[in-house]
């Protein structure tokens, strides 16, 4: 199962390596592709699940992940539990609130999960925990707004 949530833009299955079996972005988004990469899969129940392996660049001064890059995989998260319920929308994320639970350590693989607490013509609210090995590290909570698809200018 793919997710499409723009026209002709859907999730691409990762076929070899670490993420085999995960799905990606087709590189639509320079900033997310810089800051992760991030990935998304359906568990056997049907749920979304996203996946994150932060490494080096993803650290903090202490050495732990970076609350930015944190929050930057909640964004993603946001839209990929989003997508799964409501697939083929366009939107931006109109708030995104986070409660820093715990520390995620570099190397070890983030998994986010999550769900929509309702969907409205124009809004979508979602809510949902980031863990690391199964240790809780960050709930979010966020809102996207929903819009029409503008064409690019230069």
């Amino acid at each position: 199962m793919d997710i499409t949530t723009e026209p002709g833009i859907a999730l691409t299955p990762i076929e070899d390596g670490e993420w085999q079996g995960w799905l990606r972005w087709p590189g639509t988004d320079p900033f997310e592709d810089h800051a992760g990469p991030f990935f998304a899969r359906y568990d056997a129940e049907g749920q979304i699940e996203c996946g994150f392996r932060p490494d080096a660049k993803n650290r903090n001064g202490g050495g732990n992940v970076h609350g930015g890059s944190l929050l930057t995989f909640a964004d993603f998260s946001l839209f990929m539990v989003a997508s799964a319920v409501l697939p083929a929308f366009h939107g931006v994320t109109a708030t995104l609130n986070a409660e820093f639970v715990g520390a995620a350590v570099p190397g070890r693989l983030l998994t986010a999960r999550g769900e929509v607490v309702k969907a409205g013509r124009s809004l979508i609210f979602v809510r949902g925990v980031i863990d690391d090995s199964g240790d809780a590290v960050m709930s979010y909570s966020g809102v996207i707004k929903k819009i029409a698809r503008r064409p690019a200018t230069a």
